[in-house]
């Protein structure tokens, strides 16, 4: 039996970078579309040429630089203008001059729209629709059409939606692809409205376009699957003006692994987690660890009971496979752990804990957690915790002392840290300014290392979060500071309780620090 196939079509570059917080160079969007082509997406928007500089400088790069090997580039762009000839007209120009294959036009399905914005006739809009697709096909494109607001538009007036798409296809528009613009509509109402337009065109081929507004793009996109579309928009991560679009990193997993259709390349699938995290790095957008599939807490376990379960079956608390889709089973320790959670923590990292050990550790972390720490997130300050059960000391550095200065000059607020430590036999005295005190402590302690250890330029501080464990007790409360690390490939969390938050800082700080040296030398053969 033939295995049934799905067509992904990646908007990122142009949807995706409408999401308040992201913006994409030129460079920036080739280093994406090289992405997506590794995952193995079938299509690639590129963006709209002509609507402004960056995206011109994409597509006339992508002439040369780009070499695709799975994926086809797309330039998307509006119909012809009301009332004018479609060889006329800028917009379709500048599509051609984008010299890709493949041309995704927009146009309005909604008489609302039709009157309220183009200002036109309904005869008009179905026209313009027509006139753009036939012309950019007899220069010899490939084009697919986005009936915007389409859903709205056939709620409102189903005969004048179908019209625009009937007439898309007669023209020949080779996907038609029905677009939840407002992003408002329910399952069963995209049941329905698919079900009726493959009916009246049934010779079509159709595609889908779902944004978030109503928490229902992704289970849209598989309704309408189901219903007969072919094709299936949406973003990587769900990125996407106001709540974001179908995030095809949920959808394409969906697809595969649980409904069984062909969508990305065999052998591709396992590249998803690398590709969604790789993204939001480019993006410069902290990714949400819970997102399913890709989030580093998507296969995370914390209670004892799922743990001990885990270590004898697997699958007991796993919807799937993670390597299928390239993410990891991640056990985190809290109070609730039991030994087996420590013991299955230990052996993930390559550490031989005996029984006695794993219980001292057990009693150890819930006596820090009554002090205020937390191991959830800090997985770099556990694994110190679990060799220094075992009598390991980090070889890397003494500290001798630090101190840290902030001052204000001609308006500015500027930090200034001293770090005075013990490195490979030499004192190291080392001053740094920074924007606050931790980024000044981070910039010493770097200089301070960087002549013993050089690959400390590979390693950067990602994210700093602090949170007060005892508001009553006002500016003498405790506080938690959790400090995330990265370097090619890996990020680490580690943790740091006081009374200063300095102190809490330096903690979790010079962990991150010590636990980023030793993975580097454990990866190239040199363990502390």
């Amino acid at each position: 039996m033939t295995t049934p196939r799905v067509e992904i079509y990646d908007t990122t570059l142009r949807d995706g970078t409408q999401q308040e917080g992201i913006s994409l160079t030129a460079g920036d969007k080739l280093e994406v579309a090289r992405l997506l082509d590794q995952l193995g997406v079938a299509y690639i928007e590129g963006g709209w040429p002509g609507a402004n500089p960056k995206d011109d400088e994409f597509f006339r790069r992508a002439q040369t630089e780009l070499k695709l090997e799975t994926s086809t580039l797309v330039a998307f762009g509006s119909t012809r203008r009301a009332n004018t000839n479609p060889a006329d007209d800028e917009q379709l120009a500048a599509l051609l001059a984008a010299e890709t294959d493949v041309i995704c036009l927009v146009g309005k399905s909604w008489d609302y729209h039709v009157e309220h914005a183009l200002r036109t006739s309904p005869a008009e809009a179905v026209a313009m629709v027509a006139d753009s697709i036939e012309y950019l096909r007899s220069q010899g494109r490939q084009v697919f059409f986005d009936a915007e607001h389409f859903f709205d538009g056939y709620r409102a007036n189903p005969d004048f939606a179908a019209a625009v798409l009937q007439a898309a296809h007669e023209s020949g528009a080779e996907r038609l692809v029905l677009c939840d613009t407002n992003g408002g509509f329910l399952a069963h109402e995209v049941e329905r409205i698919v079900g009726e337009m493959t009916d009246r065109i049934p010779d079509a081929v159709f595609g889908c376009h779902f944004h978030n507004d109503s928490g229902m793009a992704v289970g849209n996109s598989l309704t309408a699957v189901r219903t007969g579309v072919y094709q299936v928009q949406g973003c990587i991560n769900g990125y996407g003006e106001r709540t974001g679009n179908a995030d095809l990193c949920s959808v394409i997993p969906n697809l595969a692994l649980k409904m069984g259709y062909e969508v990305i390349p065999e052998g591709h699938l396992p590249h998803l987690t690398r590709v969604s995290h790789h993204l939001s790095e480019i993006v410069n957008l902290t990714l949400d660890p819970h997102l399913p599939y890709v989030g580093v807490s998507a296969f995370t376990h914390k209670a004892g009971l799922h743990t001990s379960a885990l270590a004898r079956r697997p699958d007991a608390y796993e919807h799937l496979n993670p390597d299928s889709i390239g993410n990891a089973t991640r056990v985190v320790v809290s109070e609730l752990a039991g030994r087996s959670t420590v013991l299955a923590k230990a052996e993930a990292q390559g550490l031989e804990l005996t029984a006695e050990d794993a219980q001292a550790v057990v009693d150890r972390i819930k006596e820090l957690e009554h002090d205020g720490y937390q191991f959830e997130a800090a997985d770099g300050s556990f694994e110190l915790l679990l060799r220094e059960v075992q009598g390991w000391t980090q070889p890397f550095f003494e500290l001798e002392s630090y101190r840290v200065f902030v001052e204000q000059r001609a308006g500015e607020v500027v930090a200034e840290a001293t770090v005075k430590v013990h490195v490979a036999g030499e004192r190291m005295v080392t001053t740094k300014e920074g924007d606050g005190p931790v980024s000044a402590l981070d910039r010493a302690l770097r200089a301070a290392l960087r002549t013993a250890y050089p690959q400390i330029d590979r390693m950067r501080l990602v994210d700093y979060r602090v949170r007060d464990l005892d508001s009553s007790d006002g500016t003498s409360a405790r506080v938690r500071v959790l400090i995330e690390h990265a370097d090619v490939g890996a990020q680490w969390g580690t943790v740091g309780v006081h009374e200063n938050i300095i102190d809490a800082s330096w903690k979790a700080l010079a962990e991150g620090v010590v636990i980023g040296l030793l993975r580097y030398e454990e990866r190239n053969g040199n363990s502390a």
